[in-house]
């Protein structure tokens, strides 16, 4: 019957802090991706804002060998603030930030590309947009879903153990028994050793010599 409960229970979502440290490097790799990103999308759309271009100009100008216009300059700086923070709050929530912000600059991507040479460019995109938006994306995706994606995850990993918990337990109740058995090991190894040492042997003492003739 317990084991039925346990089984139907429903799953808690998981949080990167429950099962490893704040500092683990998993959420040190979200929060550095997400940093990393963020500074060059607050970059771009500030350098954007300072030349004043129009907010919706579907000529726009050159950045950084990229167009723009004031529409993508705010965009961009709202993309660039979103990602800071999730660098400050770190764990899942820097990598569910960087994962759909890399779909959406996808997704942007497709659409702007389809938009290009036409009235309803109101970003001003420009092939290297189009590409940039694409890198963007791609590495927003990485930085996001790293170790917390694949077939080959470590047991350690918070994410592979809230998809396993039934073997996570046993895994973690194996590895507590084998810790008991060790320290019990050292305990008596201790134990034995710091006993007092047996004195050792001696050979008897030589008899004196006018003893052997006392019967003369």
């Amino acid at each position: 019957m317990a084991a039925h409960v346990l089984r139907t229970a429903p799953r808690r979502r998981i949080r990167l802090d429950e099962h490893l440290p704040v500092d683990h490097r998993l959420s040190m790799f979200y929060r550095i991706g997400a940093g990393l990103m963020g500074l060059v999308l607050l970059a771009f759309g500030i350098l954007g804002l300072i030349d004043r271009v129009g907010f919706f100009d579907t000529q726009g100008d050159k950045v950084s060998g990229l167009s723009t216009n004031g529409a993508l300059s705010v965009i961009s700086i709202c993309a660039g603030l979103l990602l800071f923070v999730g660098m400050v709050i770190g764990g899942n929530v820097a990598s569910t930030i960087n994962m759909v912000l890399g779909v959406l600059f996808i997704l942007s991507g497709f659409v702007n590309l389809a938009l290009l040479d036409r009235d309803q460019n109101f970003l001003a995109f420009r092939i290297p947009n189009v590409l940039f938006s694409f890198v963007v994306g791609v590495m927003l995706m990485f930085f996001g879903m790293y170790g917390r994606v694949g077939s080959a995850l470590p047991h350690d990993n918070p994410y592979w153990r809230s998809r396993h918990p039934e073997q996570a337990e046993r895994e973690q109740r194996v590895k507590a028994g084998a810790e008991l058995r060790a320290k019990a090991l050292d305990r008596g190894a201790d134990s034995t050793g710091s006993g007092p040492a047996a004195a050792p042997a001696t050979a008897p003492a030589p008899a004196p010599l006018g003893e052997g003739r006392s019967g003369r």
